[in-house]
This record gives C-alpha cells, structure tokens and sequence, in this order.
C-alpha cells in the first residue's frame, strides 16, 4: 500500500507556521510500536498576510454558505490575521528556502518509506542525520514552550527570548554542542536585564533560563534529534542561595485576625501555612480529594502538580474547617481562587492591615509550614515528606533557617558584669 506524505502547515505563535509531514495511511514510527499521522520538521515560516488572507476568506464563505456560521478555528484565525504585517523581502526569501527544504525532507521520506530499494541501510542513516541536523533547533525549542501552556508558560516565553537574543534567531541542531551550550551559559550570567540595561538578571533567573534550555535539549535527545544526550554532559547554573521568608505563629495569628480584600484567598494561604500545599495543587484542590478516615482524621489525596507524585498527607481540624462547607466531589473546593500578578498586591494589603512588615507571596506560607514545623521539634524526614520534596536536601534549605534562628537567640540573654 502506498503512503501519501503531504507537507502541512500549522499556525503557532508570533505570526509564524510549523511545517509538518502527513502520513495517510499513519506510519509506524522507527523503534516504536505506535502509529502516527504526523511528523513535525522543527521548521517555521513566516505567515504571509496577502495568502492567509485569501484563504480565510475562501473558508469563510464555505462555512457560511452550508453551516449559517463561522467555526471557532476560523475566527481565531480572524483574530490572527489583525495581528499579522505584510512580509519583508527578507522573510519572503527566508520562506522560500524554508520550504525548499521542507519539500526535499518530504520528498526523502517518501522514498524512504514508499521506494525502499532506492537507499541503501547505511544511506538511509546518513540522509536522516543529516537532515535532523539542518533542522531550526530555534523553532523546535519554541514548540516545546508552546506545549507548557500554564503558570510556567511566562517563564518559558522569557527564557525563549533570551536564547533568542543569543542565537540572532538561528540554530540548526548541527550547530549544538558543548561549547556552544558553555557560551550561552556565560551569557546569561552576564545578560541584561530587559526592564533595565542598567543591571543583570539574577543568578537565579539565569538558573531557572537555562534550566529550560536544558530540558529542551533533553527532550529532542529523546525525540531522536540529537545523536546524544548533550544535556546530561553540561552542568546546570548554580542556585545562589536565597532569603526565604516565613512567619511566625505570632505573625500568622496576626493575619488570622487581619482583614483581606480577597477572602478565598485568605483561607487558601492559612490553609498553604497549616499544610505546606503549593498553590498549584490548593488551586485544583477538589472536595473528592478530601478523605474522613474514623478515630485518623482529615486526609487529602492528591497528584502534586509539580513533581506528579501521588501523596496522601494527613491534614489538621482547623485547616479542614478552612474548607467550608462540602460540596459536589468534582466541585474544587477553592472556588474563586486564581494566579495572577494582582495576587501579590491583595498579599500585600492584608500583611499591612494584619501590621507586618515582610514582602510575602503566596509561597512565604509554605515556607512558613516547614519552618514552624521544624521550629516545634518535628524531624526533618517527616517534614520533607509532608512537603512532598522527592530529595532531603531541598528540606534542609529550611534546617538552615532554623539553625540561624537558634543562633540568633544566643544574644537575647545577656548578663550586667559592670
């Protein structure tokens, strides 16, 4: 049987296409035992305003004329087409070779999987090595920020636009190497920042920056575009150490009795400091997930949204009752609650009202959580694993806080020798 192979185009971010290969019937994928449809080229074009055009308007008519309205994909595409510019010389012949390339892939794969006898084995080797390493490592790193659609996404876009910088918006996966990954590493430590030419970004946003840089050459090293595991032979930024702020139960009594603008908010934050939750995992907390075992107590049974572990922690009657009154189990029992850059400024009113004078965010109270908990004698075992921490030495950050806590009290008591 033969297999049509078509060259598609998909819209994704920034008035750009992904080019991809379509296979009819779907192909088995080498070394897998799964079929599929399509096959993404690590390539992007610029979307031309005049073609994308026209062909929305063709669309527009069909839907019209059988269904009486337009689809959703055509008036997002509507909104797109506000947002494109006419092409530049330039981006017209950087499409023009993008697609040349693109055709002489399609054209490569077809033989490959319709006219075997037309390579040898090792000359199939060979051709898909090197196109893999033609392909635009920019364009595929853009698709893997385009897949972390949600509270991380920003820090995603923000990394991207760095490596942008760095790269001039251009990098075949040939040019990757250790070197190269050693540059952008000394780059990024000395980058400017883009609020402020006047200074630098930390060295903890250099961290998480290339962190996200790493994991991409990761997952194209399991994706089969990378011959090696090139992030495994580069070491990562440092973390510098930083100050992380927590209250004491006097503080967190304070806020207790503190006004907040936003009250769902307030409960949810008193119930981070009296479990140590995370606000991905409060914010999609729901009343399944809350258990009532007799003469035990309160638990909650819950996926951690960041490490993807399933946990089972054993919750206290108080921050049960800040729950409220139960409701459907698919209903989330935090209704309301949302992340947004507001959230800090609302934190802020409340620790004013409440007559505190820390910078805290919604995460001060899970450090609050750990720090108290050690504080009051708990082991450092128990804490690490009521947080959820997969490794001891993120706890021990906290053991460190307590221990300059007690070093601070060795001034409190002082004798009169005069």
């Amino acid at each position: 049987m033969i297999t049509k192979v078509t060259l598609r185009q998909k819209p994704i971010s920034k008035g750009r296409k992904s080019l991809y290969l379509d296979f009819y019937p779907p192909i088995t994928v080498s070394g897998s035992d799964k079929a599929t449809r399509r096959e993404f080229l690590g390539l992007s074009i610029d979307i031309d305003k005049v073609e994308f055009k026209k062909e929305l308007e063709i669309t527009e008519k069909k839907e019209l004329k059988n269904k009486g309205e337009l689809s959703k994909a055509t008036k997002k595409k509507k909104d797109i087409l506000k947002s494109l510019k006419p092409l530049t010389p330039l981006q017209k012949l950087d499409n023009k070779q993008t697609l040349q390339l693109a055709e002489q892939i399609r054209q490569k794969r077809d033989n490959e999987i319709n006219k075997p006898e037309v390579y040898t084995a090792f000359e199939l080797e060979q051709l898909k090595a090197k196109e893999k390493g033609e392909l635009s490592f920019i364009a595929y790193y853009e698709q893997q920020m385009e897949k972390r659609k949600g509270k991380n996404y920003l820090v995603w876009v923000s990394a991207f636009h760095y490596f942008d910088s760095f790269t001039n918006g251009s990098l075949k996966f040939a040019d990757l190497n250790e070197k190269f990954c050693n540059d952008y590493k000394d780059y990024l430590l000395n980058a400017k920042s883009k609020r402020s030419n006047k200074t630098t970004i930390s060295q903890n946003t250099a961290h998480s920056y290339f962190n996200k840089f790493k994991a991409t050459l990761k997952q194209a090293f399991k994706d089969n575009l990378l011959p090696f595991d090139l992030n495994a032979k580069v070491e990562t930024i440092k973390q510098a150490d930083t100050k992380r702020v927590f209250l004491s139960l006097d503080e967190l009594n304070q806020l207790v009795k503190a006004d907040c603008p936003n009250p769902i908010l307030k409960q949810a934050s008193l119930f981070s400091a009296l479990t140590g939750l995370r606000f991905s995992d409060i914010e999609k907390l729901k009343w399944s997930e809350v258990i009532h075992i007799n003469q035990q107590g309160y638990f909650i049974q819950f996926q951690q949204k960041k490490t993807k572990s399933n946990e089972y922690l054993p919750i206290s009657e108080q921050a049960y009752n800040l729950l409220g009154e139960p409701k459907e189990p698919q209903q989330k029992v935090f209704e309301g609650l949302h992340y947004s850059a507001h959230q800090n400024s609302i934190l802020l009113k409340w620790v004013i009202n409440a007559g505190i004078s820390k910078h805290l965010t919604f995460h001060s109270f899970r450090h609050t959580y750990a720090t108290l908990q050690l504080q009051g004698g708990t082991d450092i075992y128990t804490v690490s694993k009521m947080l959820g921490h997969k490794d001891l030495k993120t706890t021990q950050i906290y053991a460190k806080v307590v221990d300059q806590s007690k070093r601070n009290t060795t001034d409190k008591i002082k004798l009169d020798f005069n």
